[in-house]
Protein backbone atom coordinates (compact mmCIF):
# COMPACT_ATOMS: atom_id res chain seq x y z
CA UNK A 1 0.00 0.00 0.00
CA UNK A 2 3.08 2.44 1.13
CA UNK A 3 4.78 1.56 -2.24
CA UNK A 4 1.20 2.26 -4.36
CA UNK A 5 0.76 5.69 -2.45
CA UNK A 6 4.29 6.99 -3.44
CA UNK A 7 4.04 5.75 -7.03
CA UNK A 8 1.12 8.07 -7.24
CA UNK A 9 2.63 11.23 -5.80
CA UNK A 10 5.44 10.64 -8.01
CA UNK A 11 3.73 10.11 -11.03
CA UNK A 12 1.04 13.01 -10.24
CA UNK A 13 4.51 15.37 -9.70
CA UNK A 14 5.96 14.28 -12.58
CA UNK A 15 3.12 14.87 -14.73
CA UNK A 16 3.02 18.12 -13.31
CA UNK A 17 6.78 19.20 -13.92
CA UNK A 18 6.37 17.98 -17.88
CA UNK A 19 3.20 19.81 -18.29
CA UNK A 20 4.35 22.87 -17.10
CA UNK A 21 7.76 22.51 -19.08
CA UNK A 22 5.87 22.10 -22.17
CA UNK A 23 3.34 24.27 -22.17
CA UNK A 24 5.94 26.67 -21.13
CA UNK A 25 7.97 26.11 -24.25
CA UNK A 26 5.69 25.02 -26.74
CA UNK A 27 3.26 27.86 -25.96
CA UNK A 28 6.28 30.06 -27.44
CA UNK A 29 5.84 28.36 -30.85
CA UNK A 30 2.26 29.18 -30.33
CA UNK A 31 1.17 25.03 -29.90
CA UNK A 32 -0.37 24.15 -27.30
CA UNK A 33 1.03 20.62 -26.34
CA UNK A 34 -1.59 17.78 -27.75
CA UNK A 35 -0.52 20.02 -31.25
CA UNK A 36 2.79 19.61 -30.57
CA UNK A 37 2.42 15.89 -29.63
CA UNK A 38 0.22 15.26 -32.17
CA UNK A 39 2.73 17.17 -35.27
CA UNK A 40 5.44 14.72 -33.03
CA UNK A 41 3.14 11.52 -33.83
CA UNK A 42 3.00 12.29 -37.00
CA UNK A 43 6.73 13.50 -37.54
CA UNK A 44 7.96 10.33 -36.54
CA UNK A 45 5.37 7.49 -37.59
CA UNK A 46 3.98 9.66 -40.79
CA UNK A 47 0.24 10.00 -41.90
CA UNK A 48 -2.51 7.90 -40.03
CA UNK A 49 -5.84 7.69 -39.79
CA UNK A 50 -7.03 9.74 -36.42
CA UNK A 51 -8.41 7.00 -34.58
CA UNK A 52 -4.61 5.81 -34.57
CA UNK A 53 -3.17 8.84 -34.01
CA UNK A 54 -5.52 8.72 -31.41
CA UNK A 55 -4.56 5.75 -29.89
CA UNK A 56 -0.71 7.18 -30.15
CA UNK A 57 -1.55 10.31 -28.16
CA UNK A 58 -4.03 7.98 -25.60
CA UNK A 59 -6.47 10.60 -26.90
CA UNK A 60 -9.91 10.27 -27.17
CA UNK A 61 -10.70 10.13 -31.58
CA UNK A 62 -13.24 13.59 -30.66
CA UNK A 63 -10.25 15.09 -28.99
CA UNK A 64 -7.79 14.50 -31.66
CA UNK A 65 -10.15 15.26 -34.54
CA UNK A 66 -10.74 19.00 -32.30
CA UNK A 67 -6.99 18.90 -32.63
CA UNK A 68 -6.35 18.77 -35.91
CA UNK A 69 -8.94 21.10 -36.92
CA UNK A 70 -7.01 23.42 -35.38
CA UNK A 71 -3.58 22.58 -36.81
CA UNK A 72 -5.66 22.44 -40.11
CA UNK A 73 -6.15 26.00 -39.67
CA UNK A 74 -2.77 26.83 -38.85
CA UNK A 75 -2.03 24.66 -42.23
CA UNK A 76 0.42 22.48 -40.31
CA UNK A 77 -1.47 19.30 -41.17
CA UNK A 78 -3.93 18.00 -44.05
CA UNK A 79 -6.33 15.71 -43.90
CA UNK A 80 -5.91 13.38 -47.00
CA UNK A 81 -8.98 10.47 -48.81
CA UNK A 82 -6.87 7.13 -49.02
CA UNK A 83 -6.47 6.44 -52.78
CA UNK A 84 -7.05 2.62 -51.78
CA UNK A 85 -10.15 3.00 -49.66
CA UNK A 86 -11.66 6.54 -50.10
CA UNK A 87 -13.62 6.02 -46.87
CA UNK A 88 -10.34 6.59 -45.08
CA UNK A 89 -8.77 9.53 -43.83
CA UNK A 90 -5.43 9.88 -43.12
CA UNK A 91 -4.26 13.01 -41.22
CA UNK A 92 -0.57 13.89 -43.21
CA UNK A 93 2.04 16.52 -42.01
CA UNK A 94 1.92 20.11 -44.82
CA UNK A 95 5.14 21.35 -46.47
CA UNK A 96 4.37 24.39 -44.10
CA UNK A 97 5.56 21.91 -41.26
CA UNK A 98 7.86 20.94 -42.80
CA UNK A 99 9.44 24.18 -43.71
CA UNK A 100 9.25 24.62 -39.91
CA UNK A 101 11.15 22.03 -38.50
CA UNK A 102 13.93 23.18 -40.90
CA UNK A 103 14.23 25.70 -38.61
CA UNK A 104 14.90 23.11 -36.40
CA UNK A 105 11.55 23.90 -33.71
CA UNK A 106 12.09 20.17 -31.42
CA UNK A 107 9.74 17.97 -31.65
CA UNK A 108 7.99 16.91 -28.37
CA UNK A 109 10.38 13.72 -27.69
CA UNK A 110 13.57 16.05 -29.03
CA UNK A 111 12.70 18.41 -26.20
CA UNK A 112 12.07 16.00 -23.31
CA UNK A 113 15.50 14.41 -24.34
CA UNK A 114 17.05 17.73 -23.76
CA UNK A 115 15.42 18.10 -20.47
CA UNK A 116 16.54 14.93 -19.40
CA UNK A 117 20.21 14.91 -20.54
CA UNK A 118 21.93 14.72 -16.89
CA UNK A 119 19.75 11.77 -16.40
CA UNK A 120 22.50 8.69 -17.49
CA UNK A 121 21.79 6.12 -19.79
CA UNK A 122 21.54 3.49 -17.51
CA UNK A 123 18.83 4.93 -14.88
CA UNK A 124 16.68 6.06 -18.08
CA UNK A 125 16.48 2.62 -19.27
CA UNK A 126 15.39 1.85 -15.73
CA UNK A 127 12.82 3.97 -15.89
CA UNK A 128 11.75 3.02 -19.28
CA UNK A 129 11.58 -0.59 -18.00
CA UNK A 130 9.29 0.32 -14.97
CA UNK A 131 6.89 2.62 -17.03
CA UNK A 132 6.88 0.12 -19.34
CA UNK A 133 6.07 -3.08 -16.77
CA UNK A 134 3.32 -0.39 -15.33
CA UNK A 135 1.52 0.13 -18.24
CA UNK A 136 1.46 -3.37 -18.86
CA UNK A 137 -0.01 -3.91 -15.64
CA UNK A 138 -2.99 -1.27 -15.85
CA UNK A 139 -3.58 -2.65 -19.12
CA UNK A 140 -4.13 -6.20 -18.34
CA UNK A 141 -6.33 -4.76 -15.14
CA UNK A 142 -8.50 -2.82 -18.02
CA UNK A 143 -9.31 -6.31 -19.84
Amino acid sequence: MEQAKQLLGSYLRVTQHMSRQFRSYFSQLDLTFPQALVLTVLGEEGAMPISRLARQTGSANSTVSGIVDRLEKLQLVERVRSEEDRRVIYVALTDRYRAMQEKKEPSVSAYLAGLLREVPDEEMSGICVALDKLDAALARAEE
